[in-house]
């Protein structure tokens, strides 16, 4: 009688999925979680930004649902310095949207400003890293079919625009009642969960 046992290589191979679908997981989970979680604790309509969340009775799940996010991307392992670097970048930049919140409106204090002025600047890193992961990282690893690498530029692109667009309701003032930021963001983070469950091979586009 033979006892079947795991090669230490597949053991670690079988972990980087995990890995990679559990980030994927948080992000298609992130959106919907926070909007329906709100709406059942304590009603209301809905807020400008995910972020905006952070005050809600939510919060806490924004707060570790980022730092999770960034805790996995830290100890993520790439094939080569550039996938290290980005995925270091990512973390920290998960990590500080995590734990510096967005200002809040009304009366706000000095340090409320400087908060979401780091806020800002965390999300923007964060997004563009991800962006980065899909546009270039991910198509060229050797990990994958053609159609993939066209699935993971699709979502890089999805990033990218949903940013652009963000911008550029914002500063222009367009539509505020129908929540741009809010949608938007969350169609970012879509992309981006979608794009590392297809690479955890939980999925095929």
């Amino acid at each position: 009688m033979t006892t079947a046992t795991t090669s230490p290589q597949t053991t670690l191979v079988h972990s980087y999925l995990y890995l990679r679908r559990a980030i994927g997981l948080i992000g298609l989970a992130l959106p919907p979680v926070l909007i329906l979680g709100k709406q059942l604790a304590d009603g209301g309509g809905l807020l400008g930004s995910l972020s905006g969340y952070y005050y809600t009775d939510v919060g806490n799940v924004f707060v570790g649902a980022m730092c999770a996010v960034g805790v996995f991307l830290l100890a993520y392992y790439g094939h080569d310095l550039v996938d290290n670097v980005v995925s270091t970048v990512a973390g920290l930049g998960a990590i500080g949207v995590g734990l510096f919140p967005t200002t809040p409106g009304g009366d706000v204090s000095g340090w409320d400003r400087t908060a979401g002025v780091l806020h800002l600047t965390f999300a923007t890193v964060f997004f563009l890293s991800l962006a980065c992961f899909c546009l270039r990282l991910f198509p060229r690893d050797g990990e994958h079919s053609a159609q993939r690498g066209t699935f993971y530029r699709a979502c890089g692109a999805v990033i990218l625009a949903s940013l652009v667009l963000i911008v550029l309701t914002s500063a222009l003032g367009l539509v505020p009642a129908l929540h741009p930021a809010l949608w938007l963001e969350s169609v970012a983070v879509w992309a981006f969960g979608l794009a590392w469950l297809v690479k955890g091979q939980t999925m095929t586009p």
